[in-house]
């Protein structure tokens, strides 16, 4: 039985439309929908939905035989956590990330660490034999427990796979349409997921990215899998983070940070140090602490305020959220007085970490008045704080850990909400527990500049 295909299908993220459309109404790229081509031979999608007439007999939940599922240990601590433990076996992992990030470098240390414990395959669509090997030979891998092969025609190679790199060059030949196209990377990714939990296997995937950072066919791609990590970072700088966008089997709160060198990739020990940059009193800096999972870290946000030389104000933000950001401006026109919307406003998070922790509101506001007037924020403090459109600083989670972070690393005043203040004065011990560092509690943004700037 083959395939029924919608009219019109988008390159860019799959989404299918009845009648040609000038622009995606999903991803809203522009000349992305092209007809899809009906498949003309049964493919693993299509015999995925092939339904058979026999009943259905449904159980009680609490009678439902559980199965264990074997974990493998990468032997990489900061992956084993975001994976949530390790591989599980009949599951499909997608790793993506830009072009030239370290994906390929990442699977070939992970192949060395499985390879004790199982049979490993990697099959590359992209490069030759002699290249995976060249690369082995530089990382100082063990080439005699890892088998390799360089193959695209996935028919082909699907009866050894138990690696894959990369997804979008793999193509099947019952589909006519280009490998790299919606259709074969969501045949390829069907028939390799099936294969998983078939052969009880954990397969890893290689996705890119498109021109707008997602992976690319997204919609296509991540529901088939089991997992989804992300790589993020910048290609000259050495530092990456690994996060989690999807886990059936743990947490996706969790992120790995990764040092790139030239035998692969180290795992960071202490990553608050590397996310703090100044040494010294600096205007416009102001560390603070946010909380990834299940650990606490320091990071240190850099602002810009100058004057602007054009009608409209520029405002750049990298590591931030551009529109927390001009939120943070209004609140501190319109609660506390500092016009700073008629200038250019740069903000930055050092070690290049994208950062979504509403706690770092505080110390992002902390910087920006702290570059407007050119008074720096001790660099022994720690500010960390929600703030709410009325200017309020409400309570953050995990207050203790971040606590316990900024303590360990010498820092000796923390610039906390009075919420989280009153709840450590009733836990047991109350405040003796944190001798060494000073609390200050702060209600409002205007009552912690007053006390970071003394005005």
């Amino acid at each position: 039985m083959a395939n029924t295909a919608a009219a019109y299908v988008c390159s860019e993220c799959g989404y299918k439309s009845l009648r040609p459309l000038n622009r995606c109404p999903y991803c809203k790229e522009f000349g992305t929908l092209h007809p899809e081509e009906p498949v003309s031979l049964p493919s693993a999608t299509g015999r995925a939905l092939k339904r058979t007439h026999d009943k259905v007999q449904s159980v009680p939940l609490d009678q439902v035989q559980a199965t264990s599922r074997q974990r493998y240990k990468t032997g990489i601590r900061e992956l084993d956590t975001v994976l949530g433990g390790g591989l599980v076996s009949d599951s499909a992992v997608l790793i993506g990330g830009d072009p030239g990030i370290g994906k390929s470098t990442l699977l070939l240390q992970i192949c060395d660490a499985v390879a004790a414990q199982a049979r490993v395959l990697y099959i590359s669509a992209e490069e030759s034999e002699s290249q995976i090997q060249m690369r082995a030979q530089r990382l100082g891998i063990r080439q005699d427990r890892i088998w390799v092969c360089s193959e695209s025609d996935i028919t082909r190679i699907v009866s050894e796979i138990d690696l894959l790199d990369s997804v979008q060059t793999v193509y099947s030949p019952d589909i006519s349409s280009a490998p790299g196209s919606v259709n074969q990377v969501r045949e390829a990714s069907a028939l390799l997921t099936s294969l998983a939990k078939k052969r009880h296997s954990a397969i890893l995937i290689v996705g890119h990215v498109t021109k707008d950072g997602s992976l690319a066919g997204p919609r296509v791609l991540e529901h088939l899998v089991d997992t989804v990590l992300y790589f993020e970072g910048e290609k000259y700088d050495s530092l990456r983070i690994l996060r989690a966008q999807k886990n059936r089997f743990g947490s996706t709160n969790e992120v790995g940070v990764f040092e790139m060198t030239e035998q692969g990739f180290r795992e960071v020990a202490d990553p608050s140090g590397v996310f703090l940059d100044h040494s010294q009193d600096t205007a416009g800096c102001c560390v603070s602490c946010v909380t990834e999972g299940s650990r606490a870290l320091l990071a240190e946000v850099q602002a810009l305020v100058a004057g602007s030389a054009l009608g409209t104000p520029r405002i750049s933000s990298t590591g931030l959220d551009r529109g927390r950001l001009t939120q943070l401006m209004a609140v501190l026109d319109r609660k506390c007085g500092y016009r700073i919307t008629g200038c250019d406003v740069y903000t930055n998070v050092v070690g290049g970490m994208k950062l979504t922790d509403p706690s770092l509101d505080l110390a992002t506001t902390a910087a920006l008045v702290s570059s407007a007037d050119n008074r720096p924020v001790s660099r022994t403090t720690v500010v960390c704080g929600e703030i709410s459109l009325t200017g309020e600083v409400r309570m953050v989670p995990q207050i203790e850990k971040r606590l316990q972070e900024a303590r360990k690393l010498g820092f000796r005043e923390f610039v906390l909400p009075a919420g989280n203040f009153e709840s450590l004065q009733q836990q047991p011990g109350g405040l003796n527990r944190w001798e060494g560092i000073r609390l200050i509690p702060v209600r409002t943004v205007t009552e912690a500049l007053q006390h970071l700037f003394g005005t």
